[in-house]
């Protein structure tokens, strides 16, 4: 019988799709597996059975787990400094802020600020997953298209408040610093019985207000009005801030020489013979000196509907006929297209996303303007006033790039990044120069759309989910393009990725020097993905746990996630639990023993919990929670702490071990895999298709401490099979971790 020895020497693509299983061609096929479950993929080649989970906090005053709704509770990162760090939990109408000690990085339950009406999420409007958020300092801003935008204000080290955002209004009250737009159909006029003052009626030349619009402002000229009462769709109440004016063109005025009157160029000015105007600003034209054409005047000839008279005061004449008079502005309440309202309302919707960038607070993506974008000023977060457009002034940018598509994030890395529901823009400057409102360019890029999962920046790139939420994009700009590209990072194994629900990104932490990308998924598993780009290095590989992963987000290098899972009670609870090294398990604390008994479990497990234990090094068997409490006694007569909670299963299962022999690959001959040497690192147990590696012989001490395994092991199996793998896993709760392999195949 031949034999053939075959190393893998590296799993650094992780798990590959099933689809994978026939390229025994393919470079990829060495270095992969079929399966890699709950471990990280090491950068050099190595698997390491990921950390466990310890437990910090029962959400017993947040809603029930619910399995209608894919989330009943998000957690965000909230961090102020490296000292100064929080979770901010979020559920139906409450917050649950939660502060990581500086001192020992433990984390405790703040404060619970409720009664947030807002903050809907229940079966017919789970908005959890769809919120956006951007925290700077002591602010965090929440977005929804249909909630107005909110503030939550670290007031002290421990206490927060929510507050509605607003923007910020001139010393006399009379603007407000906000976006406005032009919604009305092109023509429909707008008309006021009185130029400034409150309680004055506005009346619109076509159906246009509903009854929410009571408390929306308008901007009519160069002056804001305030509806403070709603009558039919075409009449309104309002106080007018100001004085209503109408800026007209550049050189709206025309004189005849010898004559004293002003002939007005003024589209759609809707006046009549008699009527009263006001005028300003008006430069000298014709030999008309400026104080004989500004002031009051009264209308004394129409010509048509865009050009008027009126005599220049003073019993002034022109000494020629000319054209001219500067950008005069007209004080009128007479009929205007000049009008706009409010960007934000519940009328108009609120923005989708938020972001900062380059020193600017950007809105982005209502209900009525959903392609629209909105930077603040610069350094002023709450003034979006476009003045005249110098460079820091607010921005106000439309991206029109052919079909109309919903913004659903900001981004800000290399540039301000855009992602709608069907295509991936950004927001172009010159090089080396911030965005201001003259060199602001939308670009589009690449065509996939992003679903409602937030991005995250990772790597020097930007991994967004596909529409479909079937892909990981990496949105990363290339200079021999000069432009963005969008490649699909989870091609190898799409079928990780199950309608992803929430995203959070780590580089360098929970002892590792490579960077992660975790994807939390709607059936309640973590899809990881692992990438050095500088080596041209990534893969993936899955996590998943007893009960399910709710929620997850990172505080610089630290993961926490919001669990779905029984702590022994029969009821599915919230929990909040955050990966670490030194636990074994999920679901787990250090406790205390007294004579190998385990006291005080009642405030982590309940009755009836199975659980399991270990003391770092040994395992220490199965337990069922009795009293609050579990005796150790049979496996070890003295122990003082051990680590107690939920086993996982870790799992890597190798594709079809194949090999090119003289005659061809060996695909689909039978064959045995007769022995496998593993390459070993600090492990404690592990098996090879279900066979457990002996650490301790029946003569050894059992109340020592097994000894960790460094090094070749070797696994001999039995059995025949036209696909055989390998599988390693392993029985007990304890340190793992496979650097490589040799395989040795029988055959013919």
């Amino acid at each position: 019988m031949a034999r053939i020895r075959i190393p893998q020497n590296s799993f650094t693509f992780g798990e590959v799709s099933p689809s994978l299983t026939s390229r025994t061609d393919s470079p990829i096929y060495k270095n992969a597996a079929e399966k890699v479950r709950n471990f990280f993929i090491r950068g050099e080649g190595g698997l390491t059975k990921r950390p466990g989970t310890k437990r910090w906090h029962n959400f017993a005053s947040a809603p029930a787990y619910s399995s209608g709704l894919r989330q009943t509770l998000r957690i965000e990162p909230f961090i102020f400094s490296d000292d100064e760090q929080y979770i901010i939990a979020f559920s139906n109408t409450q917050i649950d802020v939660f502060q990581i000690s500086p001192s020992d990085a433990t984390v405790s339950k703040i404060q619970t600020i409720t009664s947030q009406s807002w903050l809907v999420n229940t079966s017919s409007a789970p908005y959890l997953e769809e919120y956006t958020f951007a925290q700077q300092g002591d602010i965090m801003f929440i977005c929804h298209q249909t909630v107005a935008p909110r503030k939550l204000v670290r007031t002290s080290l421990t206490s927060f408040a929510v507050e509605t955002f607003t923007f910020e209004e001139s010393v006399d009250s009379e603007n407000v610093f906000q976006p406005y737009y032009a919604f009305q159909t092109l023509g429909v006029t707008l008309a006021s019985n009185a130029t400034s003052g409150t309680g004055k009626t506005l009346t619109s030349s076509a159906d246009y207000f509903v009854s929410a619009h009571v408390g929306i402002y308008l901007k009519i000229g160069n002056a804001e009005a305030k509806i403070t009462g709603f009558t039919n769709a075409t009449t309104v109440t309002a106080t007018i801030y100001g004085t209503l004016r109408q800026q007209l063109n550049n050189d709206a005025l025309k004189t005849a020489e010898g004559s004293g009157t002003i002939q007005v160029t003024h589209a759609l000015h809707g006046l009549a013979v008699g009527a009263s105007i006001v005028i300003d600003r008006a430069g000298t034209v014709g030999g008309v000196g400026i104080s004989n054409i500004n002031g009051t005047r009264t209308i004394i000839a129409v010509v048509d509907e865009n050009v008027y008279e009126f005599t220049a005061g003073g019993s002034a004449t022109a000494t020629s006929s000319a054209d001219g008079g500067g950008a005069p502005r007209i004080a009128t309440g007479s009929a205007t297209t000049e009008w706009q309202e409010q960007s934000y309302s519940a009328v108009r919707g609120f923005p989708a996303a938020v972001t900062f960038h380059q020193n600017r607070l950007w809105f982005g993506g209502t209900l009525a303007q959903p392609d629209g974008i909105w930077g603040s000023k610069s350094g002023q977060y709450y003034n979006f006033d476009v003045g005249d457009a110098s460079d820091n002034d607010a921005l106000d940018l439309t991206a029109n790039v052919g079909e109309i598509f919903t913004i659903r994030h900001l981004v800000s890395n290399r540039d301000l990044q855009v992602f709608t529901t069907g295509a991936e823009l950004f927001v172009q400057a010159p090089t080396d120069k911030p965005v201001t409102p003259a060199n602001a360019q939308i670009r589009r890029q690449t065509p996939f759309g992003s679903s409602f999962v937030r991005p995250t920046v990772f790597d020097g790139a930007t991994l967004f989910i596909q529409k479909t939420g079937t892909a990981l994009r990496e949105f990363l700009f290339t200079d021999s393009e000069a432009s963005y590209t969008a490649v699909a990072v989870s091609m190898l194994a799409p079928h990780l990725i199950v309608d992803p629900v929430q995203q959070a990104s780590i580089k360098g932490a929970l002892n590792r020097s490579e960077s992660y990308d975790f994807i939390l998924n709607s059936d309640g598993t973590l899809a990881v993905f692992y990438s050095i780009r500088g080596d041209q290095k990534q893969g993936w590989s899955l996590w998943d746990t007893q009960g399910k992963w709710h929620s997850i987000c990172s505080v610089h290098e630290r993961l926490f996630v919001a669990s779905s899972r029984d702590d022994g009670s029969g009821t599915t609870k919230l929990f909040l639990e955050e990966f670490q090294v030194d636990m074994p398990m999920d679901f787990c604390n250090v406790f205390s023993a007294s004579s190998s008994v385990f006291g005080s479990l009642g405030t982590h497990f309940a009755n009836n919990a199975v659980v399991k234990a270990t003391n770092g090094n040994d395992y220490l068997g199965q337990f069922t929670v009795a009293s609050a409490q579990i005796d150790v006694s049979l496996s070890k007569a003295s122990v003082s702490t051990g680590f107690i909670g939920y086993a996982f299963t870790p799992l890597i299962t190798t594709l079809p071990v194949d090999a090119q022999v003289i005659g061809g690959p060996l695909t689909g001959e039978p064959r045995r895999i007769s022995r496998v040497v593993l390459d070993l690192e600090s492990t404690l147990a592990v098996s090879v298709n279900n066979k457990d590696l002996v650490f301790r012989n029946v003569t050894d001490d059992m109340s020592e401490d097994r000894v960790a395994i460094t090094g070749k092991e070797e696994f001999r199996i039995l059995g025949y099979s036209r696909d055989p793998r390998v599988s390693i896993s392993q029985s007990f709760p304890l340190n793992l971790e496979v650097k490589g392999m040799v395989v040795e195949v029988a055959f013919g």
